[in-house]
């Protein structure tokens, strides 16, 4: 990962939705974020913008980190 500054959220600091926790296993399973936003009933839009604010409070670079992340969690 690269230091970006932003620090990680601790273990219980980042409180996910059950939407949040939804969009990251789709994710995790290579589904495209048109296809999570049929499934979860958002528009693309909006999963896109969740990724982006996902991996801003757990304070990762990117949508992948967001993903290794939940999964080092045992949220998926």
């Amino acid at each position: 990962m690269v230091d970006s500054g932003r620090t990680p959220a601790a273990a219980g600091g980042w409180d996910p939705s059950a939407d949040d926790v939804r969009i990251l296993q789709l994710l995790s399973e290579g589904h495209t974020t048109d296809v999570i936003a049929r499934r979860v009933g958002l528009s693309e839009r909006t999963v896109r913008r969740r990724l982006r604010t996902i991996a801003d409070e757990i304070g990762v670079d990117s949508t992948i980190e967001a993903v290794v992340y939940a999964v080092r969690a045992r949220l998926i």
